[in-house]
């Protein structure tokens, strides 16, 4: 049995391991940082620790619901991130036989972003890989600004407050 914290982002439901989740907060006050991919919101400071905000609605072209946004606080290698999804769900389990491999192409979602596809009566949950929803790229270009950050100690002072 594999236990996934089941999310939504718009109309899709989505799963993430759930040994990578530290903690589920509300949205907060986050500052913009310059120079990041559109779908990189920006950081947050949860208990003095300084973590990047990626917007999975972004991420996935997705328009935002305006309902019970929630940040999910995951842990990748040894960073931390955010993910800003649209609500979360519950806690699901599934077994072996539930959990197949997705398609080449699944609802326009690129099969690297993707452990696989969990199915639960008709519902459909669409497992993500947390370790290559960025690319290398993407993750060399996070990893310096938030070397910048830390060493000048705050992010620009535009900020934009979510409740």
């Amino acid at each position: 049995m594999q236990k996934f914290a089941v999310f939504n982002i718009a109309d899709e439901i989505f799963g993430v391991a759930i040994e990578r989740v530290v903690e589920i907060i509300k949205p907060q006050k986050f500052f913009t940082v310059p120079g990041l991919p559109a779908f990189v919101a920006g950081v947050i400071s949860v208990r003095g620790a300084v973590i990047p905000l990626i917007d999975l609605r972004t991420r996935f072209g997705k328009e935002p619901s305006g309902k019970k946004e929630r940040i999910i606080i995951i842990r990748s290698g040894q960073e931390k991130l955010g993910f800003l999804v649209d609500g979360i769900r519950e806690i699901m389990s599934f077994a072996g036989g539930e959990v197949m491999r997705p398609p080449s192409i699944f609802k326009g979602f690129k099969t690297e972003y993707l452990t696989g596809l969990g199915k639960k009566g008709d519902m459909i949950v669409i497992l993500l890989d947390i370790d290559n929803l960025l690319t290398s790229e993407e993750k060399i270009m996070l990893k310096q600004s938030m070397e910048l950050i830390g060493e000048s100690g705050a992010g620009t002072e535009q900020a934009d407050q979510r409740r």
